[in-house]
């Protein structure tokens, strides 16, 4: 079983973005082939391709927090010692979680007044609620993985150990 969470953990975002970007671009060509060449087009594949983009930001996020590459000013981390360093990641992981856990709240409750009133999107005519659900997952997912970044800074500290930085784009 460990074994299947650590290949969940460790390639989890990848596989799923992965088949939301494949369902994406698929969709999206089959649309503009019926478009251009049968002079056809559908609502069900506009929806499929907005909803799939939405899910794809939402993971996307979750993955980026997950290999610290998320947009941050880091100019002031060259000219702090370590153990500061460290502190001000676990600070801000402190304030992302902070944020990430009200808009899951305020999210997830979009979700159940959507459940509630038995909302349908408007080309597919299904229930809005698995659309409206990317934006909760997501903030779940991103809070999954600054616990993990927090637990992995804490663990850094009292051992010493630089703190993890993600990889850089620019040296």
């Amino acid at each position: 079983m460990s074994r299947i969470y650590k290949a969940i953990d460790r390639n989890g975002e990848r596989w799923l973005l992965l088949v939301f970007y494949v369902m994406l671009v698929g969709t999206m060509f089959i649309e503009v082939v019926r478009r251009e060449v049968f002079s056809y087009s559908s609502i069900w594949g506009e929806e499929i391709v907005r909803y799939s983009f939405i899910y794809l930001a939402w993971i996307g996020a979750a993955s980026a927090v997950k290999e610290r590459g998320h947009i941050r000013i880091d100019v002031l981390m060259n000219y702090v010692p370590k153990t500061v360093k460290t502190l001000l990641y676990i600070f801000g992981d402190i304030v992302m979680f902070v944020v990430a856990l009200v808009a899951f709240y305020w999210s997830w409750d979009t979700v159940t007044v959507s459940w509630r009133f038995g909302s349908v999107t408007h080309g597919l005519r299904i229930s809005q609620v698995f659309f409206l659900f990317a934006v909760p997952f997501g903030f779940a997912l991103i809070m999954l993985r600054l616990v993990q970044s927090f637990l992995r800074d804490i663990s850094d500290l009292r051992n010493g150990h630089p703190v993890y930085e993600g990889d850089k784009l620019f040296d």
